[in-house]
């Protein structure tokens, strides 16, 4: 089995797919034939291990998933991909299911949760809804893997000089507390705003928490 990794998602491969994992045949074959009369990108999978040396984590998707499986059930493999932080929205679908099922799928995570026997053009809707979160929590992977980038190739010299401006802190403050001439502090904050991009210090601490531009949220 592969080992599962988040690994940081290219622009390359990215049309999303649908991942349908089922031990049952006849669910499999009906959702494929489904998904492709619409013009989904899919894959198939007989259980859990199966997804986890199928998943691709270069593209955005979602995972239509069955609550019931031998081996590894669907709530351990949501628990596992949420370890792993893998931005895959679920559906769940079970033929045994119930409220309190239902509520621990959804408090757990879930996008949804479909029983069996499923209206197709209600799990079609559904599919369709994951997938467009799936490719809006990819893109937002994309830009959190960037940010990481541009951080991790600023020196430890140039760390300490960017957590003082973040406190707000003027160049002679700065050299001052760390020791070193204002002249060199100018010439780490000059690298600084090289390595991540801008020159905009309120762009600068979205780069360093995360912060999103308003209207930037998933829908």
């Amino acid at each position: 089995m592969n080992a599962l990794k988040a690994a940081p998602p290219t622009e390359r491969d990215v049309k999303p797919i649908v991942y349908i994992v089922d031990d049952d045949d006849a669910v499999r074959a009906s959702l494929r034939f489904l998904l492709e009369s619409v013009g989904c990108d899919l894959r198939t999978c007989a259980g859990a291990a199966e997804f986890l040396d199928t998943y691709d984590p270069r593209r955005p998707g979602c995972l239509v998933l069955d609550v019931r499986m031998p081996m590894m059930g669907g709530f351990d493999l949501q628990k596992l991909l949420a370890e792993s932080h893998i931005p895959l929205p679920i559906v769940f679908m079970t033929g045994h299911g119930d409220v309190p099922m239902s509520v621990r799928a959804m408090k757990s995570g879930a996008f949804d949760f479909v029983e069996k026997p499923f209206n197709y053009q209600v799990m079609l809707d559904t599919i369709q809804a994951a997938l467009a979160t799936g490719v809006a929590l990819f893109a937002e992977a994309q830009r959190s893997s960037k940010r990481s980038a541009r951080l991790l190739s600023l020196s430890p010299r140039e760390r300490d000089v960017l957590d003082l401006m973040i406190d707000g802190k003027q160049s002679k403050q700065i050299a001052h507390a760390l020791g070193i001439s204002p002249k060199t502090v100018e010439v780490h904050r000059a690298n600084i705003r090289q390595k991540l991009g801008t020159d905009s210090l309120a762009q600068i601490v979205q780069i360093v928490f995360g912060v999103k531009p308003p209207g930037a949220g998933i829908r």
